[in-house]
């Protein structure tokens, strides 16, 4: 009896997920010890599993614990002098009391997925590993790699949901001059009174302390509500020259006035879609 095709939507490491990176569901495989460099960030692997991340586009783990509270800056960096050159700065943060161990773990993750979704994002450079190689931090909560891949392709969906165009990722934001409905949460609200037209997703979320992915579904969401846009879309494209003959067909609009505004229906769609 020929084997059945799994079914549309089945879960597991083939299809879209395998997808993610085959370079590192073979590390996986083999349980391998080092770091993966890609274009945007770092992996670091201990026996097949993800034990740290850490990327341009991202906030690190001391942002977050110092941003937090949960840590002051200056503990920090007590705890890379003294433990770092044995690679044990997470150990250290805990067994000093610095950080609770329950702090400490979930800031970590907070920043390991984080920086794993930019790492893992498509690119067309090759990526390189290097064996042995392993982070001053020290271990503190290793990760699967299906978990990482999991969760990189469920943010990729979410964002995709909540707004198609990744352009708001990247670029310079502006405000529209949309009046902002009272009804917007307030930590969105912060992310967007850092939107200055200079500001990037990346620049806001380390100016905040936040995880870079938290600000893009914010920054998706204004988007969608047509509150914020890419600096690049806002500036008006030069009218062309008329040619000789052509003024009676320039003069007609080119919709009628009782047409829908087609851009204001896709931003009202994907904002009903992510609610």
């Amino acid at each position: 009896m020929p084997a059945r095709k799994p079914a549309a939507g089945a879960t597991g490491r083939s299809g879209a997920q395998a997808a993610v990176s085959p370079m590192l569901s073979r590390l996986a495989a083999e349980r391998a010890t080092g770091v993966l460099m890609r274009e945007r960030g770092t992996l670091f692997l201990s026996d097949g599993q993800v034990v740290h991340a850490e990327s341009p586009a991202s906030p690190g783990l001391d942002v977050l614990l110092t941003a937090g509270g949960a840590l002051r800056p200056e503990g920090w960096w007590e705890a890379v002098t003294q433990a770092g050159p044995g690679q044990r700065v997470g150990r250290f943060l805990i067994d000093s009391g610095r950080v609770p161990r329950g702090a400490l773990e979930l800031c970590h993750l907070g920043a390991l997925y984080d920086a794993a979704f930019f790492t893992l994002g498509p690119t067309s450079a090759p990526g390189r590993f290097r064996y042995g190689v392993a982070h001053w931090l020290g271990p503190i909560h290793p990760v699967p790699v299906d978990a990482v891949e999991r969760e990189t392709l469920r943010r990729r969906e979410l964002l995709h949901r909540i707004w198609p165009e990744p352009a708001t990722d990247t670029q310079p934001l502006i405000r529209t001059g949309r009046p902002v409905d009272v009804d917007v949460p307030r930590r969105r609200r912060t992310v967007l009174d850092h939107v200055d037209g200079a500001r990037t997703a990346s620049d806001i979320s380390a100016v905040i302390g936040r995880p870079a992915f938290h600000t893009l579904v914010d920054l998706r969401r204004l988007a969608a509500a047509g509150i914020v846009t890419t600096s690049a879309r806002q500036e008006p494209e030069p009218e062309p020259e008329p040619e000789p003959g052509a003024a009676t067909a320039a003069a007609w609009p080119r919709e009628a006035p009782g047409d829908p505004d087609i851009a204001l229906l896709r931003r009202l769609r994907d904002a009903l879609e992510a609610l």
